[in-house]
């Protein structure tokens, strides 16, 4: 057994564990890899596992993984902040923009998807940790962001995300997690057009268990799966970061 098969295994069983603990049925949670600076020939190792959602931060990253592993029968998310002038990049990658925080995104995703004549999943992000590091909607404006993305049907908003706070204090991370869960079940009674709200994406290698026990539905793991990178997560998170 590889280190990666390994790893899996591992982390499957903690999410089954936890969904037990909640009272959850273990396939009400998706693994989706956080493949940032994770090579496509290690990422095939991982699919070998019937792991078929892959996430990536950076627009670069994603353009050079994917003629690669196309064919492996995975799905792409954008999990990282993206600026309108990469909409047109993504697109061409992605089937679901995980990142989705400001109207002026919004505009522009919708501007090219109506060129293509097609539409594409979403998830709002919500900055539920409150730090001014982390991108995402204010928990305070979701609502009001949720009804204004309503009005562009080439957006199907599939539910909410967040990157918790990044603490060993998981009752501190909860409140993040309990927060978008509130903020899911607030949306999700103003039975707004083109919203399904079943999915909460949150949760990673250091806090997933709590992520479910709050509802998760998808939760993002990289390290724990993929070993240690050079710079840790809060570079791929952080605002002040270069982004390409």
């Amino acid at each position: 057994m590889n280190n990666i098969e390994a790893n899996i295994k591992i982390i499957r069983k903690r999410i089954k564990d936890a969904c037990l603990r909640s009272g959850r049925k273990p396939n009400e949670v998706k693994l989706l890899l956080a493949t940032k600076t994770v090579s496509a020939e290690l990422i095939k190792e991982a699919l070998v596992f019937e792991n078929n959602l892959i996430g990536e931060n950076k627009i670069q990253e994603l353009s050079q993984k994917f003629p690669l592993l196309k064919n492996e029968n995975v799905a792409f998310h954008f999990i990282g902040h993206l600026q309108t002038n990469k909409v047109k990049d993504v697109l061409k990658y992605a089937s679901c923009i995980q990142s989705v925080d400001r109207i002026e995104l919004v505009q522009k995703l919708d501007q090219r998807l109506r060129f293509e004549w097609k539409g594409i999943d979403v998830l709002i992000q919500v900055n539920t940790s409150y730090e001014e590091s982390k991108f995402g909607v204010s928990p305070s404006k979701a609502i009001e962001l949720a009804k204004e993305i309503s009005k562009y049907n080439t957006l199907k908003v599939k539910g909410l995300m967040t990157i918790g706070l990044f603490s060993a204090e998981q009752e501190k991370v909860r409140k993040c997690f309990k927060l978008l869960n509130d903020l899911k079940s607030q949306i999700e009674n103003l039975n707004l057009p083109n919203f399904e709200m079943k999915e909460l994406s949150m949760g990673m290698s250091n806090d997933l268990e709590t992520a479910i026990e709050e509802g998760a539905t998808i939760v993002r793991v990289g390290t724990a799966i993929f070993g240690g990178r050079i710079y840790p997560d809060s570079y791929y998170w952080n605002e002040q970061a270069i982004i390409k």
